[in-house]
């Protein structure tokens, strides 16, 4: 079963948490911090590689998490990192995020892609030491690893594609000339699917791809067309099949212009690429006239064979000089603005404040602790939380939430 999109649902690994602990000593009550950090979770990846050729995997399994980290332990022992999971895709896996942003486009054989960051392991009282603080009683928790949906979507990589109404001829010409075996029958939509052959011509050889038929308004999302034109972005040569048979819905004489008007929508791009216009069915009495009035057009049978040598070398040769002219497509990986520290919205009567650095600066296993709640306080004032939040027009005694916490608003001085 081929699958070229889905949607996946990826959580990165949770960090572990710091410990508290001392070392006794003589004359120290406590002894020296010796409680050590956790470890972060592990990153979401995802690699391109041959190994896999459809996304029917993620399609049948579509969630996949990251290892944990651990936490940290006595004697200054660090917690371990989690493992990454590294996702394998198809050559030509395109990622977006579930606000529909193209992030990355993965086209060569180990592109990778960090999907999704794990969480930073919490910080042991020993890592927490500073010179006003000589025996911390305090510990971080580890970060929770992000959670997002993206899709994968496949654009097949092939050096020429067959693009043709349904029915044209097209999986009859690829079964013949590669050991594609797609299904093939008398009735529209026999092609449900893309079918990829190798073709080998005396010492050529070039990768063909059958797509399934386009109709008029397949650019709109008529028939089976804009599920499956994404396919054809990525050949370097376009193979118009064109059927004579008075069986077909649309004259041969305009086929032609119908496909091209479909990639024109689709995108414009495509009707700059080298092309072959081939006239399939030559063993029907009207395929050589359509031929004939098609200037530039090769007569093709698929059943009997002839003129498939012929085209077979003009393909090669097309798709040569086109590898010769662009310079393979490089992967693409979208490199986001670093996230800012804080914001400050409100909601209702609570005000919220959101961003990496705030939640860090409240990331403690014991709130209650007063040396914790003071080190937190301290955090936020030196991020100018307090600041922003008078700004924003928060009084004293307003609630006002971080991550899962909520607290009083009572503006702090900076130390």
């Amino acid at each position: 079963m081929f699958v070229d999109r889905v949607r996946v649902h990826l959580s990165a690994g949770n960090g572990g948490a710091g410990v508290v602990s001392f070392e006794r000593m003589k004359g120290k009550p406590h002894g020296r911090p010796s409680g050590g950090s956790g470890g972060a979770g592990g990153d979401i990846i995802l690699e391109a590689g041959s190994s896999i050729t459809t996304l029917l995997t993620y399609k049948r399994h579509p969630h996949h998490r990251a290892q944990d980290g651990t936490h940290g332990e006595g004697e200054n022992r660090q917690g371990r990192h989690g493992l990454d999971l590294a996702l394998p895709v198809p050559l030509g896996t395109v990622v977006y995020d579930d606000e529909g942003v193209l992030i990355a486009d993965l086209v060569a054989e180990g592109d990778r892609a960090v999907a999704l960051r794990g969480g930073r392991g919490g910080r042991g009282n020993a890592a927490l030491v500073a010179p006003r603080r000589r025996s911390p009683t305090i510990c971080e928790q580890g970060e929770y690893g992000r959670q997002a949906w993206f899709t994968l979507e496949l654009k097949l990589i092939t050096d020429a594609a067959l693009v043709g109404f349904p029915n044209a001829g097209k999986s009859t010409f690829i079964s013949a000339v590669s050991a594609a075996k797609p299904k093939i029958a008398d009735y529209p939509f026999t092609t449900l699917q893309p079918h990829l052959g190798v073709v080998s011509i005396d010492d050529r050889e070039f990768v063909l791809c059958d797509v399934p038929g386009l109709i008029e308004g397949a650019a709109e999302g008529k028939g089976l067309g804009l599920q499956f034109l994404r396919h054809i972005e990525r050949a370097r040569v376009l193979v118009f099949i064109l059927d004579p048979s008075p069986l077909q819905t649309v004259p041969v004489g305009e086929q032609l212009q119908v496909l091209e008007n479909e990639l024109r929508q689709y995108s414009p791009a495509l009707l700059r690429r080298p092309r072959l216009i081939v006239v399939a069915k030559a063993d029907l009495p009207e395929a050589a006239s359509a031929a004939a009035a098609i200037e530039g057009a090769s007569l093709v049978s698929a059943v009997t064979g002839l003129g498939l040598p012929a085209v077979l070398h003009r393909i090669a040769d097309l798709v040569e000089a086109a590898g010769r002219e662009a310079p393979e497509r490089e992967g693409f990986l979208l490199h986001r603005p670093v996230e800012v520290a804080f914001r400050v919205r409100r909601e209702g009567s609570t005000w919220v404040v959101e961003g990496t650095a705030a939640r860090r600066a409240v990331a403690f296993a014991d709130l209650t602790i007063p040396e914790a709640a003071d080190m937190a306080a301290s955090r936020l004032a030196r991020l100018g939380v307090d600041r922003a939040l008078a700004q924003a027009g928060a009084q004293i005694g307003d609630e006002v939430r971080i991550g899962d916490l909520t607290f009083e608003f009572r503006a702090t001085e900076e130390p």
